[in-house]
């Protein structure tokens, strides 16, 4: 949640009201809005303050056209229905909402027999707020198993963690917040993503697990799993040092298993220990709803996992925060429900050929070069060609934003500071009809950049409005 500060000077200059959204009597009503940064004296009509804050609203952009983001936008009348019904229901308050709860624990089991658990019914998982959250518990539970084997030393030593330079930033977030040292795998040339002899090469007798992204968020590719467990085997059979993996799946782990089937990723391999995912991403639920699971019980100390006598009922919780509305996981299972296995899979599978379509139509223009065609998470990046010195990602970023395209421009990170790409995510609801305005937006404003002098932006830093 981002922090804000308070205004810097006082209301001076309250917004008006037209008077029409006052009372009948035009004149009778209130002719000034209330101040925007203290609470105001007395009430509004529901009307008054709807409309205030409706109008204010319209100057946000248009959510289907925000090529940034990974949530989802766009869902069914009737999800939108449940989530009505469901919004005032306390998901930890699972004695008082049993059917609620029932509908979680049902989801949980969709995803171990998705995810391929040796064991469904064994494996053990719960809903979280986002991906961010659930990749906060999965840490937590490879700290805590980590100092069980390392009582002896800790908390002498000091815990690491091994991921790519890659990673959501909520990674960074854990190692800060629960003192862990971060050993980032960075870029390298043409690989954006973790490589896993590196990682390998960097875990030692104080690394509680490595994490590999089913999906970066900065081009789109699948980090070799597979091969990742395969290095920590071969380490394993060197030193004797047992390291977990976890999956940070908060958007292929609800890609891959529709549309890549034969790729191994999950729990098929012995040794991932956990798994998260967004349902608010490619789970085609709003906002609101994630996912973690653990292989086993094993895998989650009991000790982290409370249990709590609230309204009259003893249920097990693991998570961060505590109330929260039971409707993202209603529209979860939902979702679920509607779509099963061919209906996610004609899903992804639609987004996906809208993904390769257009990145093929761009990598065909002279001005741009292709980075990742979309052909693994329905993402794609690009960058100018190397002849282009009129203008830059950031110029094209801007300009897109003036037809409505929130298009992320931003520049990479260790190693590969030199690149600065622009980034398309294609969700359920971006059709091939909006990808071709897109395109043709696109292209009606490259005769005018290619007219520039030379980029407008001077400092790039300030022009990435997108920083992952």
């Amino acid at each position: 949640m981002a922090l804000h500060q308070g205004p810097a000077k006082s209301d001076e200059h309250p917004s008006t009201v037209n008077p029409f959204y006052g009372e009948a009597n035009p004149v009778g009503g209130m002719t000034e809005a209330p101040p925007q940064h203290r609470l105001p004296d007395g009430p509004l009509t529901p009307s008054t303050a709807y409309q205030l804050v409706h109008d204010e609203l319209m100057l946000d952009g248009n959510s289907r056209l925000n090529l940034a983001t990974f949530v989802t936008t766009w869902m069914e009348p009737q999800a939108d229905v449940l989530l009505g019904e469901c919004r005032d229901k306390n998901m930890i308050d699972k004695d008082e909402y049993p059917r609620t709860a029932e509908l979680e624990r049902r989801c949980v089991a969709m995803l171990a027999d998705l995810w391929n658990a040796p064991d469904p019914a064994a494996a053990v998982g719960c809903s979280t707020t986002g991906s961010s959250e659930a990749c906060m518990l999965a840490g937590m539970a490879l700290k805590r198993r980590w100092t069980r084997r390392n009582a002896d030393r800790y908390p002498g030593a000091r815990p690491n963690l091994v991921m790519g330079v890659n990673v959501q930033v909520c990674w960074d977030k854990f190692c800060n917040f629960w003192e862990v040292e971060a050993r980032q795998v960075p870029m390298e040339g043409d690989r954006f993503h973790l490589d896993p002899k590196a990682a390998a090469e960097l875990c030692d007798e104080n690394t509680i697990g490595v994490v590999g992204v089913l999906g970066s968020t900065f081009d789109g590719s699948y980090e070799p799993i597979a091969e990742l467990c395969a290095a920590l085997d071969e380490l394993q059979e060197r030193t004797g040092m047992d390291i977990p993996v976890h999956v940070d799946g908060a958007s292929g782990a609800m890609v891959a298993p529709f549309v890549d089937e034969d790729l191994v990723w999950d729990f098929r391999l012995p040794r991932v220990a956990s798994i998260n995912t967004s349902g608010h991403k490619y789970g085609l639920v709003y906002p609101g709803v994630g996912w973690a699971l653990w292989r086993s019980p094993a895998e989650l100390p009991e000790e982290l996992v409370f249990r709590v006598n609230y309204l009259g009922g003893d249920m097990p919780t693991f998570a961060l925060n505590f109330s929260r509305p039971g409707a993202q996981v209603v529209a979860q299972y939902y979702t679920f429900l509607r779509l099963g296995r061919e209906g996610y899979r004609a899903v992804q599978q639609t987004t996906r050929d809208v993904a390769t379509g257009l990145a093929d139509r761009i990598g065909a223009l002279d001005e741009f070069r292709l980075l990742t065609r979309g052909d693994e998470l329905p993402v794609f990046a690009f960058t100018t060609a190397p002849d282009v010195t009129a203008f830059d990602v950031f110029d094209v970023s801007r300009r897109m934003r003036e037809r409505g395209w929130l298009l992320p421009a931003y520049t990479f990170p260790a190693n590969r500071e030199d690149l600065s790409v622009l980034r398309v995510v294609c969700r359920n609801g971006f059709s091939s009809d909006l990808a071709q305005l897109f395109l043709e937006d696109l292209q009606r404003l490259l005769p005018e950049l290619r007219r520039q002098q030379g980029p407008a932006t001077r400092d790039k830093e300030a022009a990435t409005g997108f920083h992952h």
